[in-house]
């Protein structure tokens, strides 16, 4: 099948019988030229088939107007509110994004480092994969002037921003809560250690128990990619433990794990919270659906967003130099529900 030729500014200036320069600047909606003369252009452009060469554009101007965004994975609710952050964020502001998933693997957050690159992308904003080591992909970025903002999984760097919660803090008022509620053994169910989210809220874990003199016990940290099966896994364990040995609790660093490890405990006839009382983290929607109701961590996910963008933006139009904005914390919230309340449930 023949291919059609590209409609150009010059087919559209020999249509109406006026100057390329003129097609152009109309195009551009430049108001040098009147308004009647604009819509006849933009008119004849569309009847023509005309497409806007945003390639060529962006070689003269060295400017695409897109953000890159690297994610670990797109499936799930926080990682989806960041996004619906970024994306309002952006267009305010006339950016486009281009978004790409790690699937947790080093080697593909890389690939798409790299593709990100040769898209010529203005400013790039990263959630690391959990197995990524460290940063030498993004050297690229950094050698140019390319502006990077982290979010949620960070690698601090001096030329770059980051956007974060108090995970330590977080992790610290859910440990004491069920310490103060009457539990002691208290089961971690925990993210990859290379990563900041995870690494920090152990901290806050154990300096919690520490503040209370509970020993801390190696063989209660559940170590797993946190996914709907880690949490199912994490209750088989459980359920093979001597009555004594097992958890009087159970901090999850997400409300997935929570919430299938909850799941699957009850259905073996384990009394929640009565037996192992439970919170989680993220505040999915899912926390307010489980019955009981998860005790979790509300965490900013659109407002993280949208900080993200508005600090990358406003980096690229000189407004603030990213290198003097290293971290920027965001306020979480202890969400407290019937899965961790023990004494309420003796009643």
């Amino acid at each position: 099948m023949k291919q059609e030729k590209e409609i150009t500014i010059y087919d559209i200036a020999r249509k109406l019988n006026i100057s390329a320069t003129t097609v152009s600047r109309g195009l551009q909606d430049n108001p040098a030229i009147n308004k009647l003369t604009r819509k006849k252009i933009a008119d004849t452009a569309k009847a023509l088939g005309y497409r806007s060469n945003n390639f060529a554009s962006s070689l003269r101007s060295k400017k695409t107007n897109t953000l890159g965004v690297l994610v670990p994975r797109l499936n799930s609710y926080f990682m989806a509110s960041v996004m619906s952050g970024m994306e309002d964020a952006a267009n305010k502001e006339g950016y486009n994004l281009i978004i790409s998933q790690s699937q947790e693997k080093a080697a593909k957050e890389a690939a798409n480092a790299h593709t990100m690159f040769n898209k010529r992308v203005d400013g790039l904003l990263v959630s690391l994969a959990s197995e990524t080591e460290n940063i030498d992909h993004l050297a690229p970025f950094f050698r140019k002037g390319i502006p990077v903002v982290f979010f949620d999984r960070v690698f601090p760097h001096k030329d770059s921003t980051c956007v974060v919660i108090d995970n330590y803090k977080a992790a610290y008022e859910v440990t004491k809560h069920l310490i103060d509620g009457g539990c002691r053994r208290i089961m971690l169910l925990g993210g990859n250690m290379l990563r900041n989210v995870y690494a920090d809220r152990l901290r806050g874990y154990q300096q919690a128990l520490k503040d209370r003199k509970i020993p801390f016990n190696e063989k209660l940290i559940y170590i797993s990619n946190l996914a709907e099966q880690d949490g199912v896994n994490a209750a088989e364990l459980i359920l093979k433990m001597k009555a004594k040995e097992r958890p009087d609790a159970i901090f999850a660093a997400n409300d997935t794990a929570a919430v299938h490890c909850m799941i699957h405990l009850k259905a073996a006839g384990i009394q929640i919270p009565g037996e192992i009382a439970f919170a989680g983290f993220n505040n999915d929607p899912i926390s307010s659906i489980v019955e009981p109701n998860l005790t979790t961590v509300n965490y900013p996910g659109y407002t993280m967003g949208e900080i993200a963008v508005t600090n990358l933006i406003s980096h690229l139009s000189g407004q603030n130099n990213v290198k003097n904005t290293s971290t920027v914390v965001l306020r979480s919230d202890l969400v407290i529900r019937a899965s961790s309340q023990k004494s309420k449930a003796a009643k």
